[in-house]
């Protein structure tokens, strides 16, 4: 997803170069002060020297739920934890606005150019997909992909969590989930049955009002569709305002909220650029973990438990690398086998979504935002007010519908978005133009990663094995159809140009799953490779507690821990697990909110 900063073309290896560049900032050499490899970041004094190697808990990834784990475990001034990054620092010199990249909302396609910040993972080629090989950025920096993603803040539907339940997962229902959302949460509207008021992530709605985003919801109402005010309340099904992580003009991620209010607690340590490359066992008992820091190997030890949160690639990566995972496949690349875990990286599930796209006749799009001068104009004025254009992801409005009769809840979910996207935002806008970005939630297709050897520092192997089953195919063709019918509603005429993509002359059933193979991409939400379920099922990773099955202290609190992909975006959700697991790892007894209602269609004999 790309926006108002996007256009400058990318590479590999080297960062994005910007045109009307507002900062040059040189990397700062940071020293390490436990055992002379770390930077314990915290007002008071260092941990004294006989604990430096050893602490209650070990996280590894700051991301997420590494974030939330940390600052709620360091809650008990009695226990002590390690947090450990492979990336850098959000902050430069303790400043955001000299990360400016990072911490503007409508600069995010620069985190998806840079490979300082972002693991830069790519899938293997699609076999039903043209053969593409597919771009899968994910966070490498504190706040993970919270500090990467386009700040969209949705948290499912209640059956999401239902399903959880059946699939293996109880205590993960909707009455014992909401109740962590809101505790997470200060909502910029207030509390309400649905809202949290008082926890670390705060939430607002878009200010722009734009004209083509209030065009998009009319035209939805008059396509049929219903209006939500909530779509994380009450009513997920229908088109309203999208909740956003962004706080007075800021991108507000799990850094932000979590860690940095926790830096200063005398218990706490965190580190970054560290490399975490095994977890250490005494037999089945986890007892530490091995990093690489400054090219230097070093071992440190928790007396209570290791907690993996890198992520639905890193944490089952780690895990395998470690000796847990399918026995044959370890022992082909020369690891010893810890447990026989099979389940560890199949069950890979993703969103994919595709743009339409239409000219507009006006100029009211973010097209002229895009131009040098205007980029550092609107720069500016973030850099001075955290205010203007440069203040909101412009991602302000969407919507979630049904495919068809008979479905129970939505399946489809709408992004829009008044501008261009071409290439993840690497390929600057040429026109004049809205879109949508649109896709199937829960499909069938699921896939697996690998290790590509021993080395640590090899990306793995990822099969999404997107649009293997005739139903996704269907449900994308569904996508298109539906979003062009909105389209052709009456609130567009007076902005509606030419359709840009897929194009008018994309009619037949034939011809629209061509531009899916072609044009769909991921929606950047990889989840379920370390599925939560009973030790009696041989898919399962981890039991309903977190803790990774057939070992000893050792868990995985993440978003590869979801028994299967929730209806939305990933990032609540996954601070939602963080936080439940916090309570469990605490020993405390679930939240729970009995008998929240829960909006149901009136019939399901008609799609709207």
């Amino acid at each position: 997803m790309s926006y108002l900063t996007k256009g400058f073309k990318c590479h590999s290896s080297v960062m994005c170069k910007v045109a009307g560049s507002l900062f040059k900032a040189h990397t700062l050499k940071n020293t390490f002060g436990i055992n002379g490899q770390f930077k314990t970041l915290r007002a008071s004094s260092q941990l004294s020297s006989e604990k430096t190697d050893s602490y209650n808990y070990i996280i590894v990834g700051a991301g997420s739920a590494g974030c939330v784990l940390a600052n709620r475990l360091t809650e008990d001034p009695h226990s002590t934890v390690l947090l450990l990054e492979a990336g850098p620092k959000d902050t430069l010199l303790g400043s955001i606005r000299l990360m400016w990249k990072i911490h503007m909302p409508a600069a995010l396609t620069y985190n998806l150019c840079d490979e300082k910040y972002n693991w830069y993972y790519h899938t293997t080629p699609q076999r039903h997909m043209d053969s593409r090989v597919m771009y899968w950025p994910r966070g490498r920096v504190w706040g993970g992909s919270s500090s990467l993603n386009a700040m969209v803040y949705i948290r499912g539907h209640a059956e999401d969590y239902n399903r959880w339940s059946r699939e293996g997962a109880p205590g993960w229902d909707y009455e014992r989930c909401l109740p962590y959302f809101k505790k997470a949460q200060t909502h910029e509207l207030g509390p309400d049955r649905y809202r949290g008021g008082n926890g670390p992530l705060h939430v607002s709605r878009g200010k722009t009002n734009h004209p083509l985003h209030q065009a998009f919801l009319e035209a939805a109402q008059q396509a049929g569709y219903p209006f939500t005010d909530d779509m994380n309340g009450y009513q997920q099904e229908g088109f309203g305002w999208m909740d956003m992580t962004i706080h007075k003009g800021q991108r507000w991620s799990t850094a932000s909220a979590y860690l940095r209010p926790a830096i200063s607690r005398p218990n706490f340590s965190v580190a970054e650029k560290t490399l975490v490359t095994k977890i250490l066992f005494q037999g089945t008992k986890c007892i530490g973990i091995e990093y690489v820091k400054n090219g230097q190997r070093k071992k440190v030890f928790a007396n209570k438990e290791v907690i993996l949160s890198g992520g639905a690639i890193n944490s089952p990566q780690l895990l395998m690398l470690s000796g847990i995972g399918n026995a044959d496949d370890l022992k082909k690349l020369g690891i010893p086998v810890v447990c026989h875990l099979p389940g560890v990286g199949q069950n890979l599930q993703d969103h994919l979504e595709v743009y339409v796209q239409q000219k507009c006749t006006k100029p009211i799009t973010l097209y002229s935002a895009q131009k040098p001068l205007n980029m550092v104009r609107i720069g500016l004025e973030w850099l001075w007010k955290f205010t203007g254009e440069g203040a909101t992801a412009h991602l302000e409005s969407g919507g979630f519908i049904r495919s068809e009769p008979g479905v129970p809840h939505p399946d489809i979910q709408f992004h829009f978005l008044p501008s261009q996207v071409i290439d993840h935002g690497r390929v600057a806008s040429t026109m004049e133009a809205y879109q949508v970005h649109v896709g199937p939630m829960r499909s069938t297709s699921v896939g697996w990663l690998k290790l590509k050897s021993s080395d640590p520092n090899d990306h793995p192997i990822i099969e999404p094995n997107y649009l293997s089953t005739e139903r996704d195919i269907w449900e994308f063709r569904q996508c298109v159809k539906l979003t062009r019918e909105i389209f052709a509603q009456k609130a567009f005429e007076k902005f509606r140009g030419p359709e840009i993509q897929p194009g008018t002359h994309v009619q037949s059933d034939k011809d629209i799953d061509a531009f899916i193979r072609q044009k769909a991409d991921s929606a950047y939400h990889p989840s379920c490779t370390c599925k939560m379920g009973q030790p009696s099922d041989s898919t399962a990773v981890v039991d309903p507690q977190t803790k990774v099955i057939g070992v000893e202290n050792l868990r995985v609190v993440d978003a590869s821990i979801m028994p299967s992909v929730v209806t939305g975006n990933l990032n609540a959700p996954t601070i939602m697990i963080a936080e439940k697991a916090a309570d469990i790892i605490k020993g405390l007894p679930s939240l729970q909110e009995k008998n929240v209602p829960v909006y149901k269609p009136k019939t399901l004999e008609t799609q709207r």
